[in-house]
This record gives structure tokens, C-alpha cells and sequence, in this order.
């Protein structure tokens, strides 16, 4: 807890009993009168004409899932469809009063959602404004091919583009809205505040409480709506959002003008299913949904459930919760209760329901009740309503002959899927306003501290300068933070005690005083919401650095980091940047669950960076490049090494801004007759193993540093390879599955002529990490590398192996599994 907080014992002993306030239920109640006045016949009207357009459109693709034709145009859809026909009142009430800066992100049933916003948007802009959009999205490749369709105007016009461009994206096609690589599960708009939609369920929560962190900090306008299922109720990043929604931080640690909550809104597409799982009386128990945000805290999250059916109750809902957001009196829930009267995907047959029940929601369609509203109170007659339908069902038969046209639509190749799976961007800062600082960075305590260490480990007789006296690797990594900080107004740092600690590890020491509380705080411990928020914020425009504690903590994070972060980059055809830095402890001495190296699992997925320093100088030197990039860096850092100086860099690590290159190994020792590669700190076993060649063998071992994981430079590997003839790789991973292997694997591939024996890796055993005592049996040791040189790759003359590191045994502990 931040230390300004006292917690009283005699407050909090205090009896008492809580009350809980109350929770409205389908509220709305209808008035043509005060409609008529707030939204004119026409956008009533509008609101029908949209309702039957995702209608229409859902019914279209399922047709296409189930029959292979509509209209009589034949077309094999592979991809998934998950529709939401049923629910078009929902979406289409929710986006009413919305503008372009107001954010929606969604889930896998989100064709309605995009659909919504976008036609939204199209009423709010001006025809200049749609032009820009539309001639500068893409080159101008959407807008050409939704030119092909008849239309009347720029507006008539900018639904053809919506339609197109949707479409074509679920249908893989280049000029889709994210070039096809995102799909029907992952398609979105972000001109027109349609942000990504999400295939895992609830996987946009996080993400949307970080672009409303976004909004907050940055003092950008709008507010930000997570749209969820019931059944992510279940979902433990949903939970872990709604908690870092409504930190009291926001408003009583925050400074006053920072604005309060971020504005969050949680609104849960209620329809009474998961998939085939009904959330009420079989895998929930919260009877009504609203209820849950009693939970959250003491405001119910101004919780309400909403009848979904009636898309003026949804954008009333929407209109009042908007001002508590914008307020700063967040967070809020919502329950929005609605029906999918088709199945989960046109393969779901619906067996879990009964036909009776889907009949009582087609006999409520909301399309059918909504249209007698307006025919009743004389908005529209039924004529006119069968017109607007008519004319639908035109537009989308001309979106379906464009998307479905190979000539008209192609797909891109395997070289520009390549070209986006990284940004590759080098950006100073993310806005031009000035960096909001608490005290110049020059008055920082901790900065004029370190202009009196040395930045070299040895003083000028050769000998170790002592550790209260030299700069470390700690240090390093603080001078980057702190001038990223001070040159990049949107970068925000946030993790499990970041703030008045300094961080677990004191590397955050000095960035209390140095910086605001919106820019660096304390999270809860919800590893998954961290790094979601993260990645939220990034995409939204920021840049933001999170903080795993321990490695292992990674499956905590797992689909944020192996399915959020790695992938929107690439998923959005390169439109979204990802500038986010995951700073990962790799632990020792804390046994099982907090003292493994998880790079192996880093390096498998596509889409990461992954960059591992070993000294001071790359600490420093590699987190500037990681802050000053575009692209998801998982920056590994060995507990082990946090208080050690530099010794490799002679003129010491540099008081001024560098970068490392990228990619780039480095040769840390020469030498002609063994090259050992290393990641991490076994660097510093390796150089010990050297010394111990060069005195009892008169062998010398070339040592290479790794430093990077993704992305890798092989030459200067190969060229050692070419001139030793040898190779080991050993790093603090689990031998099994250890991205050594990947390394190993390579360099016989790329350099197999020149290699004289086997290529050796040593690793850490394949066991749990055993107690800190008993450390040395797991952890690779000095005689270990030396033992395994002389088993597997260079017999040493008069050598007495200590352990036993043969052939022979690791096809004993491969078979074992261990």
C-alpha cells in the first residue's frame, strides 16, 4: 500500500453492517415526446435502418456458413461467423450517442458492434471529413472498391465502404479493414472509434481499461467500452479489470487535475450464454448479472441491467453513464440483457435450448417491436420501413459482389504478412506536450547519486571497486526509465509495488519523487489486467512499460502476452503500434514457482521481442532501445545480476543517452579453440569456465553473449563457429525446451561444414528449482560446462569428470522425463 495510506485498527474493528445500494432493472421507460425532441424522426428512423442492416448482414453470412449461397452468389466461407442475430438492438442503442472518440472494443460476435459505431459515425461527420478518412485509409484501396457500388452521396457512399471493408475482412481480402489478417473475430475501425474485437472471451476487458487509462492520463477525450458476454463473468482478467478499474488511487492519490477513474465501461452483453453454457441456473449464480458490481465497490460500479430489446433504453443507459464516466466517477457495469436466436456459429445446432424458448425471443424481435414503435406514434409507416429494408438488402448484395470477386478483392501474399509482424519503429515521443515531471530530473536524489559512482567495476589497479561505491546494473536500467520519462509525456510504468517501495528489486528507487502518480503507480496483484492494460494503452496511442515481478508469473499473463501483445501489430496489418516494454525478473533462491527462466516459451511466439541483458552497459543501453521503440519488448532481467558492476566496457557505462543495436551479439572474450555461447547470467560462469581452459588446458574459448532472443543476428555466432569448430550454449533455463536448443538447432543448419563435433547445451536440470540451499544441483555450475566440453565435444587431456554429463545419460533422463 502507498505509505501516505493509514490503515486505523480502530476504524476498521468498528461494528457495523453494510448496506448495499440499490440496482435498477429495465428502468426505461418510453416517451415519444421527450424522443421525438432529443433524436428527431429521422435518426429514429436511422436507428431501425441500422438494426435491419446488421440484421441483414449476419443473415447473410449465415446463409453463406450454411448453404454455400445467397442471392445466387455462390461462396465457400472458411473462416468462423460468430453472429449475434437477436442482438442488433444492443449494438445499434449502444453507438447512438457515441462519437468517434468514444472507444468500443468487443469479442468474437462483434460484426453487429463494428457495423453500429461505424454507421454512427457516419451520422456525426460532416461528407469533407468521411472523405478524408475514407481516400486516406489504406491508400485509398477500400474506398476504390467500395466506389463500385452505386451511391448517391458521400454518406450513402461511406456505408458502402463499411459494409466493403467489414465484409472483405472477414473474407481475408487485402483492401478489408485490417488487410484480412484480423478476420471476422478480429475486425475493426479505429477512425471511427471501432476498436479491435477480441477471439478470446472477456480478452477485451483489460484491454479497454488500459485505453481508458490511456484517455485519463493523456487527457484525451471520450470514454472507452469494454462489450463482453455474460459468460466472461467467469473469466478471471474480467475480475482482474474491474479491480484496477476502480483503484481508490484514482481519486485520492492521483493528482486532483488528473481527472479521477478512467473511463471504463464495462458493459456485458447479457444473452444468457456461453457457447452452449447457460450462465443463469447452470454455470453462474449471480441470478441477475447487475448484481456482481455490489462487489466492486461501494458506488455498485453504477451498476444497472438494461432491456437490450429496446435500443432507446440501451442508449439512454449509455448517455447516463457516460457523464459519471467522464466525471472521473468510474468505473461502471452494465448489464445489457439480450438474446442470440442463432447458435453459437452456424454449426451449433442449439441442442442445449429448447425450440419453445427461441420462439418467445423471435415473437420479442426487437427489429419487428421497434418498427411497430415508429409505424404506432407515426414516425414511419409501414411502407416506408419495407423501403429502407429493400434498399439495405441492395447495398449488401453490391458489398458481397466486391468482396467475393478475386480480381476486384485479392489476397495478400506470405511477404507482407512477414512485413507486419514487427513495426521496427524508433520513436522519441508519443505526443509533443511536455513531459509532466514532479522535480526536474537533474534534482533527482537518485540521479545526483549516481554521477558520483563508478561506471567501471575496477579501479585503475585492476582491483573491484566496492558495491556501495559503483554504478550497477540496477542503475542502468533506472537511467533509461528516467529519461524516457522525461522525454516521452505518455509513458506510464505500472506494477505490483512500483511506487514508495522502488520496486521489488530497487530499480524504480528515486521515480517516486521523480514522477506524478498517474505516471507511475501500484497495481493490483493481477498480473493479467497488468500487461492487458498494458497492451490497451499502447495500442491506443502510449507508450507503457509493466512489470512481472518474477517470471514465472508469465502464465498469469499468459493470453495477454502469447495472444494480445504478440499479436495486434500483426493482426491489424501493421495500422496499430505496440510500443510496450514487460520488464521480467528471472529468479533464484525462491524456489519452485519463482526461480525459472520462461524464455523458451517467449521465443516460440511470434510477434515478441525478447531481449536479455547480462551487464550494466546493456541494461542501460537495451531498455533505451526497448522505450524508444514501436514494437511488444519481453525484457528479461537475472535477479542474480541486479547489484553487479560492469566489467566488460573498459570507458564504463556512458552518463549519456545509447542504444544497443538490435539484434547484435556480443563477443565477450576471444578465442580460436571452443566457442561458448551464453543468455543471461551464466555469462559470468562462462568466463569463469574460460579462465580455467586457458590455465589447466591451454585452451582458449571464445565467449559470446546472446543479449538478444528476438531478434537474433546469427553471423557473429557462425563466424566463431567457422573459426573454432566447437560450440556449447548455456543459459539458467530448464535444459528442456530451452531456446538454446532453437540456437543450436540453427547453427547446425547454417554452419554444419565447419563444426567438429556435437553442439552441447547446458541447462538447468529438468526439476522443480529446489531450495536456495540446494541451488547447485539445479542451477548449470562451472564444472558442469567444463564436464560436459569434455564428454560431448572435446576429450581434455588427464580430465576427471565431477558430474556426469554423457550421451548415455541424457538419453537416461529424456526417457525418465527429467
Amino acid at each position: 500500500m502507498p505509505k501516505s495510506q493509514v490503515v486505523d485498527p480502530k476504524a476498521v474493528r468498528k461494528p457495523d453492517i453494510l448496506k448495499l445500494k440499490d440496482i435498477p432493472v429495465n428502468q426505461y421507460k418510453g416517451d415519444i415526446k421527450k424522443e421525438i425532441d432529443l433524436y428527431g424522426k429521422d435518426k429514429l428512423k436511422r436507428i431501425w435502418y441500422d438494426m435491419v442492416t446488421i440484421r441483414e448482414f449476419e443473415t447473410m453470412l449465415n446463409t453463406f456458413k450454411t448453404q454455400g449461397t445467397w442471392n445466387g452468389i455462390e461462396y465457400n466461407h472458411k473462416g468462423p461467423a460468430h453472429l449475434s442475430l437477436g442482438q442488433e438492438a444492443s449494438s445499434v442503442g449502444q453507438c447512438v450517442n457515441l462519437t468517434t472518440d468514444d472507444y468500443i472494443f468487443g469479442s468474437h460476435r462483434s460484426h453487429g458492434e463494428i457495423l453500429a459505431k461505424c454507421y454512427s459515425a457516419i451520422w456525426q461527420l460532416d461528407e469533407k471529413k468521411l472523405e478524408e478518412i475514407m481516400k486516406g485509409f489504406l491508400g485509398g484501396e477500400t474506398l476504390a472498391a467500395a466506389e463500385k457500388a452505386s451511391y448517391k452521396n458521400v454518406k450513402d457512399l461511406a456505408e458502402n465502404f463499411v459494409l466493403y471493408g467489414t465484409l472483405a475482412e472477414i473474407f481475408a481480402r487485402k483492401a478489408g479493414f485490417n488487410r484480412g489478417l484480423g478476420g471476422s473475430m478480429h475486425a475493426f475501425f479505429t477512425p471511427f472509434g471501432s476498436m479491435p474485437n477480441n477471439a478470446i472471451v472477456g480478452g477485451s476487458a483489460d484491454i479497454a481499461t488500459g485505453s481508458a487509462l490511456y484517455k485519463r492520463i493523456n487527457k484525451k477525450p471520450g470514454i472507452v467500452i469494454a462489450n463482453i458476454g455474460d459468460a466472461s463473468m467467469g473469466c478471471g482478467p474480467v475480475w482482474e479489470a474491474m479491480m484496477m478499474a476502480a483503484m481508490d488511487q484514482y481519486n485520492t492519490l492521483w493528482p486532483k487535475d488528473a481527472g479521477g477513474a478512467p473511463p471504463i465501461l464495462f458493459n456485458f452483453f447479457d444473452n444468457f450464454y456461453g457457447m452452449g453454457g447457460q450462465t443463469v441456473g447452470e454455470t453462474m449464480g449471480y441470478g441477475i448479472m447487475a448484481r456482481v458490481g455490489a462487489g466492486v465497490n461501494p458506488e455498485n460500479m453504477h451498476s444497472e441491467r438494461v432491456d437490450g430489446y429496446n435500443p432507446l433504453a440501451v442508449a439512454d443507459a449509455i448517455t447516463r453513464k457516460k457523464a459519471i464516466l467522464l466525471a472521473g466517477k468510474g468505473p461502471v457495469l452494465l448489464d445489457t440483457m439480450t438474446y442470440r436466436v442463432s447458435g453459437h456459429s452456424p454449426s451449433d445446432a442449439s441442442s442445449y435450448r429448447t425450440p419453445e424458448e427461441v420462439k418467445l425471443w423471435q415473437e420479442a424481435d426487437s427489429i419487428e417491436s421497434y418498427g411497430a414503435y415508429l409505424i404506432e406514434n407515426k414516425i414511419a409507416d409501414k411502407a416506408e420501413l419495407e423501403n429502407l429494408r429493400t434498399h439495405v438488402s441492395a447495398k449488401l448484395l453490391d458489398a458481397v459482389k466486391l468482396a467475393t470477386n478475386n480480381d476486384v478483392s485479392p489476397r495478400l501474399g506470405g511477404a507482407f504478412i512477414e512485413s507486419v509482424m514487427f513495426s521496427n519503429g524508433k520513436v522519441e515521443k508519443l505526443d509533443d506536450r511536455k513531459s509532466d515531471l514532479s522535480q526536474p530530473l537533474a534534482d533527482n536524489a537518485r540521479v545526483k547519486a549516481l554521477a558520483g559512482k563508478s561506471r567501471y567495476g575496477f579501479d585503475a589497479e585492476g582491483k573491484p571497486v566496492s558495491k556501495n561505491k559503483v554504478y550497477q546494473y540496477r542503475d542502468g536500467l533506472f537511467e533509461a526509465m528516467a529519461h524516457r520519462f522525461a522525454t516521452d509525456p505518455t509513458m506510464a510504468a505500472w506494477g505490483e509495488d512500483n511506487r514508495d517501495w522502488g520496486g521489488a528489486f530497487a530499480v524504480y528507487r528515486g521515480l517516486t519523487e521523480l514522477l506524478p502518480y498517474n505516471r507511475f503507480f501500484n497495481s493490483p496483484i493481477s498480473e493479467g489486467a497488468i500487461v492487458g492494460s498494458g497492451v490497451g494503452y499502447a495500442l491506443s496511442g502510449g507508450r507503457a512499460v509493466v512489470e512481472l515481478m518474477y517470471c514465472d508469473f508469465l502464465g498469469r499473463a499468459g493470453d495477454e502476452i502469447f495472444n494480445q501483445a504478440s499479436k495486434w501489430q500483426s493482426m491489424s496489418a501493421g495500422l496499430l503500434k505496440m510500443p510496450l516494454v514487460i520488464r521480467v525478473s528471472v529468479g533464484n533462491k525462491y524456489g519452485a514457482q519463482h526461480s525459472q527462466d520462461w524464455a523458451g516459451l517467449v521465443a516460440h511466439i511470434p510477434g515478441l521481442k525478447a531481449y536479455f541483458p547480462a551487464t550494466p552497459y546493456d541494461a542501460k543501453g537495451m531498455l533505451n532501445l526497448a522505450l524508444r521503440g514501436t514494437d511488444p519488448v519481453i525484457f528479461f532481467e537475472s535477479q542474480l545480476l541486479y547489484d553487479v558492476s560492469e566489467q566488460f566496457e573498459k570507458s564504463g557505462v556512458p552518463e549519456g543517452y545509447y542504444e544497443v543495436p538490435e539484434g547484435e551479439p556480443a563477443i565477450r572474450r576471444q578465442g580460436k579453440d571452443l566457442t561458448i555461447v551464453t543468455l543471461g547470467a551464466t555469462l559470468y560462469k562462462a568466463m569463469d569456465v574460460a579462465k580455467k581452459l586457458q590455465a589447466d588446458f591451454g585452451l582458449e574459448a571464445e565467449i559470446i553473449d546472446l543479449r538478444f532472443i528476438n531478434p537474433l543476428n546469427y553471423e557473429k555466432i557462425i563466424e566463431s563457429v567457422k573459426k573454432t569448430g566447437k560450440l556449447l550454449l548455456t543459459s539458467d533455463a530448464a535444459e528442456r525446451g530451452s531456446y538454446l536448443h532453437t540456437v543450436a538447432s540453427n547453427i547446425q543448419t547454417m554452419a554444419f561444414d565447419y563444426l567438429d563435433a556435437p553442439v552441447a547445451v547446458v541447462g538447468s536440470r529438468n526439476w522443480i528449482t529446489p531450495a536456495a540451499e540446494m541451488e547447485e544441483l539445479y542451477f548449470p555450475q562451472i564444472n558442469w560446462i567444463i564436464d560436459a566440453i569434455h564428454e560431448r565435444i572435446l576429450p581434455l587431456k588427464g580430465y576427471q569428470s565431477a558430474t556426469v554429463q554423457t550421451t548415455l545419460d541424457l538419453i537416461r533422463r529424456n526417457r525418465q522425463g527429467v
